[in-house]
């Protein structure tokens, strides 16, 4: 389903005090009389595309202006994939916009209710809204723009696909050239300390699994001189000493014994003491024998502390453990390989720019031959239009230009030329002063590019500058047809133009209690007429018959 702007909310801006405005598909018109507050709709939407919010603009006696749109349709999916990358909560079928800024404080805005910044606000806008009139977001003065419009117009979508992919992979290839062919003088110098790294990591012979085992081992050994000490004394105290503990415990054993016989009720603690005996005998075994183990050569204690002090060594200059240095020589040694494959490299590399530089070429030529071809019929197309709009003997032309060096976009540049008076050259969309003329030139180009143009929702500002009678009528037409394939609001003064939208809303401003509100309502049937009428002059009987006929040619 085809995207539209289908709500757009507006809280204490200008004369609005607050304002939902539910909006349906096709060409829509805004009319009302002047000063009644119309702009406010384009302010609305300039604060949601990103642009600068000028605190005068918020309602006098409030704090905080919101303004917050809702775009619906299953379209919006496909800029899930640059929401998704920006933060922001994809779409299913609607996105919601808010912006609110306040006198006290700076400006906010939301994407799905994600927090985002003003660029990726602007850069979405640029996929959703074009304002046409005297405003600054008019995306076909972009020459960027004007070329994608000349290639969606000669539907070279994949032809220029096919260009880009081959573009692409020549810039890595030219980034990975340049990368290996570094000067001389570094490079010896980058192999030389390869070389020593390599060296000092693969003569130490490392694995991996060895680490904790070395250092708990050099831990052990570095103590063994006190363990020994230790065990030896404790052993020493139990049996091998003249008056050691298991001696004296056998006197007694032998006290308990004679006591037994007196008294066999203390059997028990005889047994007792027997078991305690032989205990203490196994404790003074095992100490003699963990003496003897921890018995090491001061040779191995050394080794033992050398190894561990090449690990740490390593591990500072390389990584933080025994397999992140292992594995740091390893990709030292591919780079070594690869520097000294260097010539081979190089020229393995060359073959293969121009290889695809060919194929870039061949891919341009099959773009360029597309360009050629549609930018003589895209410009009559569009002259056809603008003589429709009332300029009778203006000129225009999309004249392609050859690019020494590519661009993602190919060898083409193109740039639409326009006069709209006989006698004057053509000059760039850009350099056109007159709104009046560059908004009428902008319904030219889109009705012809109605079909190929991506983006949704159309805005015209003053679309009707310096415009009657029949032109008025071809103006209406253009928007009537444009509103086929898009969402078309239009701020218009002519009854002609506003004669043929599908629907119809009229801003009108009220003083209550003092203060002064701008209003928006829609207008059908009767109440319609009675608008056309009023923009025709009055609403006399005849300008009502007149604004009834209007309303039927219009339809």
């Amino acid at each position: 389903m085809p995207v539209i702007l289908s709500l757009l909310r507006i809280k204490n801006l200008a004369l609005v005090e607050e304002l939902e405005w539910q909006i349906g598909p096709g060409f829509v018109a805004i009319t009302g009389e002047t000063g009644a507050g119309k702009s406010i709709i384009i302010g609305a939407l300039q604060l949601l595309l990103g642009e600068r919010a000028d605190k005068s603009l918020i309602r006098t006696g409030a704090d905080l202006c919101t303004v917050e749109a809702i775009f619906s349709g299953e379209d919006l999916q496909k800029l899930n994939p640059q929401l998704i990358e920006a933060g922001v909560e994809p779409c299913e079928n609607d996105l919601i916009i808010k912006r609110s800024f306040s006198a006290s404080a700076g400006t906010r805005q939301f994407i799905n209710g994600s927090p985002t910044t003003l660029s990726i606000l602007k850069h979405l806008g640029d996929e959703l809204v074009d304002l046409h009139g005297p405003h600054d977001h008019q995306s076909l003065l972009s020459p960027e723009t004007q070329l994608s419009l000349l290639d969606s117009f000669a539907r070279a979508d994949e032809q220029l696909a096919e260009y880009r992919k081959h573009y692409r992979q020549l810039q890595m290839l030219l980034a990975e050239h340049a990368a290996l062919n570094t000067a001389e003088t570094a490079r010896e110098q980058e192999i030389d300390l390869l070389r020593h790294q390599i060296n000092e990591i693969m003569s130490a012979n490392l694995v991996a699994s060895e680490e904790e085992e070395i250092e708990g081992r050099y831990r052990l050994a570095s103590s063994s001189k006190r363990l020994i000490e230790l065990a030896s004394a404790i052993a020493n105290k139990l049996a091998e000493a003249d008056e050691s503990i298991i001696s004296q415990l056998g006197e007694t054993q032998r006290l308990l014994r004679e006591l037994e016989k007196i008294d066999g009720s203390i059997a028990q603690f005889s047994s007792t003491h027997a078991a305690s005996v032989v205990e203490l005998s196994e404790v003074a075994r095992a100490l003699s024998t963990y003496t003897e183990k921890l018995d090491l050569d001061p040779q191995q204690l050394a080794a033992l502390e050398q190894r561990v002090s090449l690990f740490e060594t390593l591990k500072r200059k390389y990584g933080g453990s025994i397999a992140e240095v292992i594995a740091f020589g390893e990709r030292a040694a591919e780079r070594m390989q690869k520097i000294e494959g260097r010539d081979a490299e190089l020229e393995r590399l060359a073959k293969e720019i121009e290889k695809v530089r060919a194929q870039m070429n061949r891919a341009d030529e099959a773009l360029h031959k597309l360009r050629v071809k549609a930018a003589p019929k895209l410009s009559e197309n569009i002259r056809r239009n603008l003589r429709d709009l009332g300029f009778r003997q203006s000129e225009f032309e999309a004249k392609l230009d050859a690019l020494d060096e590519p661009r993602p976009s190919g060898f083409d540049s193109v740039e639409l030329l326009f006069s709209p008076n006989p006698g004057e050259p053509v000059k760039p969309l850009r350099a056109i002063a007159s709104s009046g003329e560059i908004s009428r030139l902008m319904l030219a180009i889109k009705s012809a590019l109605a079909a190929h143009d991506a983006i949704p929702l159309l805005v015209f500002d003053e679309i009707d500058t310096n415009v009657g009678g029949e032109i008025a009528h071809a103006v209406g037409a253009k928007m009537q047809i444009l509103g086929r394939d898009h969402q078309v609001i239009c701020i218009t003064h002519l009854p002609q133009v506003a004669a043929t939208a599908s629907s119809h809303f009229v801003v009108t401003k009220e003083v209550t209690g003092g203060r002064t509100y701008s209003q928006l309502r829609e207008v059908s049937g009767k109440g319609r007429q009675e608008e056309i009428a009023r923009m025709l002059g009055g609403k006399s009987e005849s300008a009502l018959e007149l604004a009834a006929t209007l309303l039927k040619k219009g339809i």
